[in-house]
């Protein structure tokens, strides 16, 4: 065997040897990876909140729509939850949570109804205001009586509901009243915002002063017509989880969506102000 040939087999040896150890560093790279991804993957996972259950939410009258959606964007989000509203007049709302009823997030239409749970001690985190509403008039479809500013609704031929004193639009409409040095002795008052508005839709009423977003959700049912009194008498919304929460971990959860940009745009595309 010449010298070339013992060289070229050498040689030969050699690499095969470096091939196979490359093959066997990058076979153990590949592990390395594949199993530091899926530890990764792993952990992201674990990170994630996973949520589950019933969460319950009180919520002022005016924010059905948009909460109606939010919930349903939430039960996509978290499989396995379910959102219940129950919506009515922020004050009763109030009550029923000071009283002991069971829910997990409220959601007031004044800073005045949430203080009336937070004085009580039943809220668990501080109150954050997540929307602002503003008040306009709501009238029959075509505004046949003319309607155009907060002093016509005091015309004597006028059949005018506003919601009740207690209730955070009503309250804010007898603000605005008293800014103006109007006095307006209502047909009725209502317990919510919904049920001023209702008065109007099935024509038992002429008007009523309600917020903008329960006259942009009524659609054609009604016109609505602003006035510039209701800049001074304008509400902040408050959110808060409330103590004893049954089910705290998904409340959280939902109170974060409504205050994400997500939810800020469902609330915003309905007609609230941003905070």
């Amino acid at each position: 065997m010449t010298r070339y040939t013992r060289r070229t087999r050498r040689t030969l040896q050699v690499t095969g040897v470096g091939v196979a150890a490359l093959l066997a560093l990058s076979a153990c790279s590949s592990g390395s990876d594949s199993s530091s991804k899926k530890d990764s993957s792993s952990a992201s996972k674990d990170s994630a909140k996973k949520v589950t259950g019933t969460v319950t939410v009180f919520a002022a009258a005016s924010l059905k729509e948009s909460f109606t959606t939010l919930g349903k964007d939430f039960e996509k989000a978290h499989p396995g939850t379910k959102v219940t509203f129950s919506f009515g007049g922020s004050d009763t709302l109030a009550a029923s949570i000071t009283g002991g009823a069971p829910a997990d997030v409220f959601a007031a239409a004044s800073p005045k109804t949430m203080a009336i749970v937070t004085d009580k001690k039943d809220a668990a985190t501080a109150p954050s205001t997540f929307v602002r509403n503003q008040l306009e008039i709501a009238t029959l479809p075509g505004n046949p009586d003319k309607v155009a500013s907060l002093k016509d609704l005091t015309k004597s031929d006028l059949k005018v509901v506003l919601c009740d004193k207690t209730v955070p639009c009503g309250a804010a409409a007898q603000k605005a009243l008293d800014a103006s040095k109007l006095k307006l002795t209502p047909a009725s008052y209502e317990q919510d915002v919904k049920s001023a508005l209702t008065k109007v839709e099935l024509k038992e009423a002429d008007a009523a002063v309600v917020y903008k977003t329960d006259v942009k959700a009524a659609g054609g049912n009604v016109d609505g017509v602003e006035f510039p009194e209701s800049a001074n008498a304008i509400n902040d919304y408050p959110i808060a989880l409330l103590k004893d929460a049954p089910n705290a971990a998904a409340a959280k959860e939902f109170i974060a969506l409504v205050q994400s940009a997500e939810g800020q745009k469902v609330l915003t595309a309905a007609g609230f102000l941003k905070p």
